[in-house]
Protein backbone atom coordinates (compact mmCIF):
# COMPACT_ATOMS: atom_id res chain seq x y z
CA UNK A 1 0.00 0.00 0.00
CA UNK A 2 1.54 3.51 -1.12
CA UNK A 3 1.87 5.77 2.19
CA UNK A 4 1.07 9.05 1.81
CA UNK A 5 2.13 11.95 4.00
CA UNK A 6 -0.67 14.56 5.07
CA UNK A 7 0.63 18.00 6.54
CA UNK A 8 -2.68 19.06 8.21
CA UNK A 9 -3.36 22.73 9.23
CA UNK A 10 -1.26 23.11 12.04
CA UNK A 11 1.88 21.77 10.53
CA UNK A 12 1.45 18.14 11.68
CA UNK A 13 2.28 14.88 9.59
CA UNK A 14 -0.04 12.20 9.48
CA UNK A 15 1.60 9.39 7.63
CA UNK A 16 -1.15 6.64 6.21
CA UNK A 17 -1.06 3.70 4.23
CA UNK A 18 -3.54 4.39 1.97
CA UNK A 19 -4.89 1.24 -0.89
CA UNK A 20 -4.44 1.70 -4.29
CA UNK A 21 -7.50 3.39 -5.67
CA UNK A 22 -8.71 5.09 -2.83
CA UNK A 23 -8.48 8.46 -2.97
CA UNK A 24 -6.05 11.07 -1.14
CA UNK A 25 -9.44 12.44 0.76
CA UNK A 26 -11.00 8.69 1.17
CA UNK A 27 -7.57 7.82 2.66
CA UNK A 28 -7.43 11.42 5.24
CA UNK A 29 -11.45 10.68 6.40
CA UNK A 30 -10.81 6.87 7.35
CA UNK A 31 -7.82 8.01 9.36
CA UNK A 32 -8.96 11.48 10.93
CA UNK A 33 -6.72 13.61 8.81
CA UNK A 34 -7.63 17.18 11.18
CA UNK A 35 -9.00 20.00 8.39
CA UNK A 36 -9.74 17.81 6.03
CA UNK A 37 -13.69 17.33 5.89
CA UNK A 38 -14.81 15.78 2.45
CA UNK A 39 -18.47 16.50 3.39
CA UNK A 40 -19.50 15.44 -0.32
CA UNK A 41 -17.74 12.01 0.06
CA UNK A 42 -15.86 12.88 -2.79
CA UNK A 43 -18.58 13.05 -5.12
CA UNK A 44 -16.90 16.70 -6.72
CA UNK A 45 -19.74 19.01 -5.15
CA UNK A 46 -18.42 20.49 -2.57
CA UNK A 47 -14.63 21.44 -2.29
CA UNK A 48 -13.53 20.36 1.05
CA UNK A 49 -11.15 18.16 0.19
CA UNK A 50 -8.93 20.81 -0.93
CA UNK A 51 -4.79 19.81 -0.74
CA UNK A 52 -1.67 21.14 -1.48
CA UNK A 53 0.60 18.55 -3.47
CA UNK A 54 4.19 18.73 -2.81
CA UNK A 55 6.23 20.76 -5.44
CA UNK A 56 8.50 16.93 -5.89
CA UNK A 57 5.08 15.44 -6.65
CA UNK A 58 3.26 17.55 -8.49
CA UNK A 59 4.16 16.31 -12.35
CA UNK A 60 3.31 12.78 -11.12
CA UNK A 61 0.08 13.58 -9.43
CA UNK A 62 -0.69 15.94 -12.52
CA UNK A 63 -1.39 19.16 -10.69
CA UNK A 64 -1.93 21.10 -13.99
CA UNK A 65 -4.34 17.77 -14.65
CA UNK A 66 -7.16 19.48 -12.65
CA UNK A 67 -9.88 20.34 -15.83
CA UNK A 68 -13.23 20.43 -16.48
CA UNK A 69 -15.58 20.68 -13.24
CA UNK A 70 -12.59 20.14 -10.27
CA UNK A 71 -10.89 23.18 -12.19
CA UNK A 72 -14.15 24.89 -11.76
CA UNK A 73 -14.43 23.74 -8.07
CA UNK A 74 -11.08 25.01 -7.43
CA UNK A 75 -12.43 28.39 -8.66
CA UNK A 76 -14.42 29.02 -5.17
CA UNK A 77 -12.49 27.27 -2.38
CA UNK A 78 -11.73 29.58 0.73
CA UNK A 79 -8.13 28.81 1.50
CA UNK A 80 -5.96 30.78 -1.59
CA UNK A 81 -5.78 28.80 -5.12
CA UNK A 82 -2.54 27.74 -5.84
CA UNK A 83 -0.75 25.90 -8.54
CA UNK A 84 -0.27 22.96 -6.83
CA UNK A 85 -3.85 23.01 -5.77
CA UNK A 86 -6.30 19.59 -6.15
CA UNK A 87 -9.28 18.31 -4.48
CA UNK A 88 -8.48 15.43 -3.07
CA UNK A 89 -11.19 13.61 -4.02
CA UNK A 90 -9.62 13.21 -7.30
CA UNK A 91 -6.19 11.77 -6.74
CA UNK A 92 -6.46 7.90 -6.80
CA UNK A 93 -3.56 6.18 -4.99
CA UNK A 94 -1.33 3.93 -7.23
CA UNK A 95 1.71 2.16 -6.52
CA UNK A 96 3.92 5.19 -8.22
CA UNK A 97 2.47 7.28 -5.51
CA UNK A 98 3.87 6.08 -2.54
CA UNK A 99 5.95 8.72 -0.50
CA UNK A 100 3.48 11.46 -1.61
CA UNK A 101 3.35 14.53 0.50
CA UNK A 102 0.38 16.77 0.84
CA UNK A 103 -0.66 19.99 2.97
CA UNK A 104 -4.18 20.39 3.67
CA UNK A 105 -5.35 23.52 2.83
CA UNK A 106 -6.16 25.78 5.71
CA UNK A 107 -9.77 26.26 5.17
CA UNK A 108 -12.59 23.97 3.94
CA UNK A 109 -15.83 25.14 2.98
Amino acid sequence: MPKVIYQDPAGVDHEIAVPIGQSLMEGAVRHGVPGLLGECGGNLSCATCHVYIDDAWRERVGAAEAGGFEDSMLENVSAPRLPSSRLSCQVPLSAELDGLRVRVAPVQT
